[in-house]
């Protein structure tokens, strides 16, 4: 592990502080998994697009060509 000092604004620390306590966690674990958290969206997002850009509209419109046309069924439908 290593340690990483952060100025956080007294009004935030305060916020993390209380969130932490109510979840259970310690500061450092909350920060860790926020951060943690972060760093997965940002790498799922670079590989989206890397794989929207190797993608084909043809082979999209064939995939959708494939999908049967049926009524929803009450389970899917959004009350």
């Amino acid at each position: 592990m290593s340690t990483v000092t952060v100025n956080l604004p007294e009004s935030l620390l305060k916020r993390i502080e209380a969130l932490a306590a109510v979840e259970g966690y310690s500061v450092e674990q909350f920060l860790a998994t926020a951060a943690g958290e972060k760093l997965a969206v940002l790498v799922t997002t670079d590989y989206l697009r890397t794989e929207a850009a190797a993608g084909r509209r043809e082979a999209f419109d064939q995939y959708l060509a494939a999908v049967p046309d049926a009524p929803v069924q009450d389970s899917d439908r959004i009350a």
